[in-house]
């Protein structure tokens, strides 16, 4: 695929001719021949540490979303093993009923949205007696409400897909610091998030492991000290597999990763890569670094977890046992850190570790790195396409409807089909827009037999 430089034409996005019918804002929105600087980075380069930190009467409170999911329950865990820390105001679930049934006995949240409220009647007598009876909200607009609340300091994003992304503009625009799990909120948002953050002064601390190494690495940073990004990946489930045999992977195959213990989706983007090349995205728009100051290496142990190069070519890196645990727990208690116990968070052992080894990812097994690079140096919605066009395709492929090989082929396809779309400084509206767009026109394409072409 490659990216064109040039600004989509009015003519040929539909949301840019609602615009210029309307005059003025139209107008504003012309194309131009020169890309527009991008957003500013969350975290231009270095993290500068607060000199002072807030004393807490009580433990610091959160919101959740995706409570029941695999970034949600971590969190949970977190929260019960340090109640004295942190806690829980807000739950935002979807239709795992009886584990959020579970989590408001325990937690006691003051808000609960489901995503189906006419669900809300029976979750009410599946918690008869609970120590606290919380309200319930439900939709969209649930999750919104949860993601803002009133008592909470801070947001942790875990649903997955461009779900997450209202929410988050809601958590933001209410001043809460983002402990950031949800991709989409980047990869998709960025264009309109990092400006509408920096308006808000709200912090962005990201949740992924990746992520949270280079946080970790740039923080005492000198203003022009960092050089290069390494992010290191596992490989997933097929880095020992010859690329001739990938045409017979099955979706059990797929689910299997090494090192790892997450969901379905990120499992399967693990082992095509592309979780990679989001984190290639995220990277940009979090650090500022461009895209040829970003590379990616396999670290089949994953005990590195990503790599700092600074100017005078020293190298930093952040180490631990593959465990999303910890990242998530630092956006939880930044700028401080938490002494946990030896029982439950083990320690790094160098003898136990072992060696640590390196390779180059191969571009045969691994095309999406092409995909999401190309994507990234379009900008604009041409990444939020990329996302919701392989969330799609993962998706039809766990329902067996597409082969493992097929994934990259239909996301390719997908960023190749909205070139001509491409809006390089997108409002909210158009970030939804091409990312349901995108979603239907992978849909559409498979069931008509088009994509699958080798």
């Amino acid at each position: 695929m490659q990216a064109s430089g040039l600004a989509p034409s009015v003519a040929a996005n539909p949301l840019r001719q609602q615009a210029a019918r309307g005059g003025a804002r139209g107008a504003a929105r012309a194309p131009v021949l020169v890309r527009a600087a991008g957003p500013p980075p969350a975290w231009p380069g270095r993290v500068i540490v607060p000199e002072n930190i807030p004393q807490r009467d009580g433990p610091k409170k959160f919101s959740l979303l995706g409570s029941t999911g695999s970034i949600g329950t971590q969190t949970l865990d977190i929260v019960e093993e340090n109640p004295d820390k942190f806690a829980v105001t807000a739950l935002a679930a979807g239709g795992n009923l009886e584990l959020l049934a579970e989590q408001i006995r325990k937690f006691q949240p003051a808000l609960v949205s489901v995503r189906d409220g006419s669900k809300i009647a029976e979750l009410k007598e599946m918690i008869k007696g609970a120590p606290r009876q919380p309200e319930f909200v439900f939709g969209e607009d649930g999750i919104c409400a949860v993601a803002a609340h009133a008592e909470a300091d801070a947001c942790v994003t875990g649903i997955v897909g461009c779900a997450g992304l209202r929410p988050t503009v809601a958590a933001i625009e209410s001043g809460k610091d983002i402990c950031l799990a949800n991709k989409e909120t980047l990869i998709a948002g960025g264009p309109f998030v990092l400006p509408l953050a920096k308006k808000h002064g709200v912090h962005i601390l990201p949740a992924d492991s990746e992520h949270s190494a280079l946080f970790q690495c740039l923080q005492g940073m000198p203003e022009g000290g960092m050089r290069r990004i390494i992010l290191t990946a596992s490989g997933g489930a097929f880095r020992d597999w010859p690329v001739e045999k990938l045409p017979s992977v099955t979706v059990a195959d797929a689910l299997k990763h090494p090192n790892w213990s997450m969901g379905k989706k990120i499992t399967v983007d693990s082992a095509t890569l592309m979780n990679k090349g989001l984190e290639v995205i995220e990277a940009h728009y979090l650090y500022g670094a461009s895209y040829d100051n970003i590379e990616i290496v396999i670290h089949p142990q994953s005990i590195i977890h990503s790599m700092i190069e600074t100017a005078d070519s020293s190298v930093l890196a952040q180490m631990g046992w593959p465990d999303m645990r910890l990242p998530i727990l630092y956006t939880m208690s930044w700028p401080e850190r938490v002494l946990c116990s030896e029982q439950t968070w083990p320690r790094l052992d160098f003898i136990k570790m072992g060696d640590l080894t390196f390779r180059q990812p191969d571009h045969a097994k691994y095309p999406s790195m092409k995909v999401a690079y190309a994507a990234g140096r379009a900008g604009g919605t041409m990444t939020g396409v990329m996302s919701a066009a392989n969330e799609q395709a993962v998706e039809m492929f766990l329902e067996e409807k597409i082969s493992y090989l097929d994934i990259v082929r239909v996301v390719e396809e997908c960023c190749a089909a909205h070139r001509a779309e491409l809006v390089e400084a997108p409002t909210l509206e158009e970030i939804v827009h091409y990312d349901q767009w995108a979603r239907r026109h992978v849909a559409e394409r498979v069931n008509k037999g088009v994509a699958m072409a080798a």
